[in-house]
């Protein structure tokens, strides 16, 4: 991957113009095309399969006005005054008249008419207009949201002193809305960009590239809710996540690029190199935060589904601006991103001396010492922050690891008194129309009349439809719980009955589940009594099924999450307990997050700092949307700061000339303080934008970044800045032990493009003019070390039994299998058409052709084809087949045409395989090479 990363990166660079326009040009087209299909967000959320829900389609079939989008006018007179008075009853009646006439309005239930139940308070204080619409919620347009408000400022005016307030169902959605605080956390982020990068126009890099990546997943989710059910939530935690990880990618890859820049390194070759190093281990941690965001779909949740990829679109498109914009931008900047490199001491003394030479005003300036002749002491080098924590935290790393369990365990705690619930018009924010309304049904109708549960009966065998209805009725009102059933009536065909059921609760107290959980438990005495099945929906009832299904998805998603790291990072490290140590340090930070998070939202400790003014269960999706999101973010900086420790260790190991307790533990400290402060820095962006959508947030996504926030603080700063060190000391050699049979069966992943390193170590090997075809050097292959150079225009024959060794020769060169050894000493060194392998086999594959001759049906169309194809390289294994008497005679004349070819053109060349060369004598007429494979010990090549 990093040979496919490093060419990409210099592409970016060269064609810096076309990359920025090409980015540009999506975000215009897709943002007009997201403003043309935009339907608007949906808060009705569906959980497919669950009693509730099936019952609440069906009941949209057979009873359309009981589950249609409603909305509320509460209206409160002034102090004293009834709304059965004359003139309230009045005022009330004709709003309710001339509701009728509103646009996309289906039918109105003022509180005074006939068959109107419920929607006066009883002490009178207040009353209801209900509006039911005919058309879901995304479809109701701001003409009949004006007018709605227009009635309700009409009635109010008609009603000096009253309060009016229209809210309900209809209002749940919405466009989300940032504010001025969320972008103090951009201009946090900027900051430390700044103090990291030691430049003001590096640090824009990130912010730029981060902005456009948040710009073109926004337009996607708008567009999105033309063709799907979309939560207002979704874009705000896009726009949050994506955010963090655009900024914190492009720092990584911005930071190793000034790195390179400052050892003196070519721009263009500078943003290869870091696009292929860095930006493979940004490709792994954008692919653990995306498997973890699309891994919510377990839950079966649709709209929880849909958070989930969205979030997972945005993380994608961070990386690839990452990959291929922020190279583009960097390209435009070119050498004046080159940091300012400081000359070594004694340059600066001759420097000094010299300029005290030509002024003696700047002699007299000079050290006393310095003016005599003599040396000047030198300070002692200072010891950074991070040297200094490193060893405090390993000085006594049993301590420190102790010390940190008790804490996080300490934090975690009150997580077990976490409450979870859909959010309502009751978490939305204080003063919107939405919230009053629901405040004042809750304080004239009570907690229970803002989440209703219907409880339907299919009464099409009964003969007595009204009967039924009233007796399950009376023995709903008998249980505990129950505040009123104010509704009790089958449809106009009398094959669907629903009962309308108060709870004393609030929608979301434990109170209003119990109950849900006892009306169910009657049904089995309904069918008995009655002859009817019944069911419980209502939103309230849908919410309580997706917190139920959402709390059960957690273990399966969290043994997923666990268990996908430990694959993960075995691959990475080539070790045991790094991944363990990982995935612990992990379910740490998740805990430490949710205890928190009930600290503050459901006990209320420091409310006030946080501006949360009352408690109340977070969104049902919290706890498994921040195990996704903390998982990522958890390898992430796992990856960054444990990969150092074990480039440190390997070298250590190797200067040694062997593992001990001391080279381990001065990898930790070396790795620590080389990678630490990009770690940091990275942490703190992500603190700031999370932290910025706490203190004016909406209430869904207040929760959400409070949670993150804390969970990234945790993991960054206690998790891998102190207990990761700590540990790793205390495992010393063991820290980095790996079963061989393990080994073996794993696939590595190159997370920090080491295989980069060889590919440009030998991009100019053996000499930059060189021109031969096939180079090998050290190459071990079936117990033979292989090296040969192939000019163009020649053969080289491969003597030798057949064997899988000699084929294995073949497949390697060409391409077709990967390096399966080197020589004694240095590493093998391979080149086939000019490029290197294994790291771009991909290439070597494309440029050259292999076949089999002994398995080969039509072996003459084959290299007729490929002769016209002219690939620089052509493998001819097994060339045994047509040596004898009777081989086919059609496909003897196509192999010494296109040997024939080779030799004639000058600019390709041929690899065949035999086990005699003689035999090749009729065949091969041009200049050939023998590499000798027959059984001995040694290497001939003539």
């Amino acid at each position: 991957m990093s040979s496919f990363l490093y060419g990409l990166g210099r592409s970016s660079y060269r064609h810096r113009l076309r990359v920025v326009l090409l980015w540009l040009a999506v975000l215009v087209v897709l943002g007009g095309a997201s403003a043309a299909v935009s339907k608007g967000f949906d808060e009705n959320f569906s959980l497919p399969g669950t009693e509730s829900q099936t019952a609440l389609d069906s009941l949209n079939r057979t009873f359309p006005q009981a589950g249609g989008t409603t909305a509320q006018m509460v209206v409160v007179p002034r102090d004293g005054q009834s709304v059965r008075s004359t003139a309230a009853k009045k005022a009330i009646d004709a709003s309710a008249e001339r509701l009728r006439d509103v646009a996309q309005v289906d039918t109105v239930s003022g509180p005074f008419d006939e068959y109107a139940k419920g929607q006066v308070a009883s002490d009178d204080s207040a009353a209801i207009i209900k509006v039911t619409f005919a058309v879901p919620a995304v479809d109701i347009g701001e003409t009949t949201f004006d007018e709605l408000q227009q009635q309700r400022a009409e009635l109010q005016t008609a009603l000096p002193g009253s309060q009016v307030s229209v809210g309900g169902d209809a209002y749940t959605g919405g466009t989300p809305g940032v504010s001025w605080v969320e972008a103090i956390g951009v201009v946090v982020a900027l900051i430390v960009l700044w103090l990291t990068l030691g430049s003001l126009r590096a640090a824009g890099m990130p912010l730029v590239t981060a902005l456009l990546g948040v710009g073109l997943t926004v337009a996607l989710i708008f567009g999105a809710t033309g063709f799907a059910t979309v939560s207002s939530t979704t874009p705000l935690l896009a726009l949050m996540l994506g955010l963090a990880v655009g900024i914190d990618y492009a720092l990584f890859i911005t930071s190793r690029h000034r790195d390179q820049l400052r050892q003196g390194m070519d721009p263009e070759e500078s943003v290869a190199q870091a696009v292929a190093t860095a930006g493979s281990a940004v490709v792994f941690a954008g692919m653990t935060v995306m498997i973890a965001l699309v891994g919510l779909s377990v839950a079966g949740i649709p709209f929880l589904s849909i958070m989930g990829v969205a979030a997972a679109v945005g993380v994608a498109i961070a990386v690839l601006i990452a990959l291929t914009l922020l190279p583009a931008l960097l390209g435009f900047l070119g050498a004046r991103l080159r940091p300012k490199v400081k000359p070594p001491v004694e340059e600066q003394a001759a420097a000094a001396a010299e300029q005290a030479s030509q002024s003696p005003a700047r002699a007299m300036r000079q050290p006393r010492a310095a003016r005599a002749g003599r040396a000047v002491p030198t300070k002692r080098p200072r010891v950074g922050l991070g040297r200094r924590w490193v060893r405090v935290v390993t000085r006594f790393p049993l301590v420190t690891v102790l010390l940190v369990l008790v804490a996080l365990g300490a934090m975690a705690y009150p997580a077990k008194d976490l409450r979870i619930a859909l959010p309502s018009n009751g978490t939305a924010d204080a003063g919107s129309p939405a919230r009053v309304t629901y405040d004042l049904v809750a304080e004239h109708f009570g907690q229970g009349y803002n989440g209703p549960l219907i409880v339907t009966a299919t009464i099409v065998g009964s003969d007595d439809p009204l009967g039924v209805m009233d007796g399950m009725a009376d023995e709903l009102r008998t249980l505990p719980g129950v505040a009123s059933v104010p509704l009790a009536t089958p449809n106009e065909d009398a094959d669907t009955g629903i009962i309308q059921v108060i709870p004393e609760g609030a929608p979301d107290s434990q109170e209003t589940k119990q109950l849900v959980r006892d009306i169910r438990a009657l049904e089995p005495h309904f069918q008995a009594e009655y002859g009817v099945a019944t069911a419980v929906t209502g939103f309230t009832a849908v919410g309580i099924d997706i917190s139920d299904r959402l709390g059960a998805a957690l273990l399966p998603f969290g043994i997923l999450v666990v268990g996908l790291s430990l694959v993960l990072l075995t691959m990475v490290f080539r070790s045991i307990w790094v991944p363990v140590k990982a995935t612990v340090g992990f379910l740490l930070s998740v805990g430490a997050a949710f205890g928190a998070t009930a600290m503050v939202f459901e006990y209320g400790w420091f409310g006030s700092v946080f501006n949360v003014h009352q408690t109340a269960p977070v969104i049902s999706f919290l706890p498994i949307l921040l195990m996704g999101i903390l998982f990522g973010l958890a390898m992430d900086y796992e990856v960054f700061l444990v990969s150092r420790m074990r480039e440190e260790y390997v070298h250590g190991v190797a200067r040694a000339g062997g593992p001990s307790r001391a080279v381990a533990r001065s990898a930790v400290e070396e790795g620590f303080v080389a990678s630490s402060r990009v770690v940091v820095a990275a942490a703190v962006i992500m603190l700031s934008v999370f932290g910025g959508f706490v203190p004016d947030g909406e209430g869904p996504i207040k929760t959400i970044g409070f949670g993150l926030a804390v969970g990234v603080f945790v993991d960054a700063f206690v998790v891998r800045m102190t207990l990761v060190p700590a540990v790793l000391t205390l495992l010393g050699t063991r820290a980095w032990w790996l079963p061989r049979w393990i080994d073996r069966r794993l696939p590595s992943f190159d997370v920090e493009g080491e295989g980069l390193h060889h590919q440009v170590a030998l991009a100019s090997w053996p000499s930059a003019d060189d021109h031969h075809l096939v180079l090998a050097e050290g190459l071990r292959v079936g117990g033979w070390e292989v090296s040969t150079a192939l000019p163009p225009g020649e053969t080289l024959v491969v003597e030798g039994p057949a064997s899988p060794g000699r084929t294995a020769l073949l497949l390697t060169l060409a391409g077709r299998m990967r390096l399966p050894g080197t020589g004694e000493g240095a590493p093998a060194r391979v080149k086939v058409a000019g490029f290197v392998l294994p790291e771009q086999a991909g290439r070597v594959r494309r440029r050259t052709a292999y076949v089999d001759c002994a398995a080969t049906e039509d072996l003459a169309r084959e290299l007729a084809a490929l002769g016209r194809a002219t690939p620089d390289v052509l493998f001819l294994d097994r060339l045994d087949a047509l040596a004898g008497p009777g081989a086919d005679p059609d496909a003897r004349a196509a192999v010494a045409r296109a040997l024939d070819a080779v030799a004639a053109g000058g600019t390709t060349a041929a690899v065949v395989a035999v086990a005699d060369a003689a035999a090749l004598d009729t065949l091969l007429r041009g200049p050939r090479r023998v590499l000798d494979l027959r059984p001995r010990p040694a290497l001939a090549q003539a």
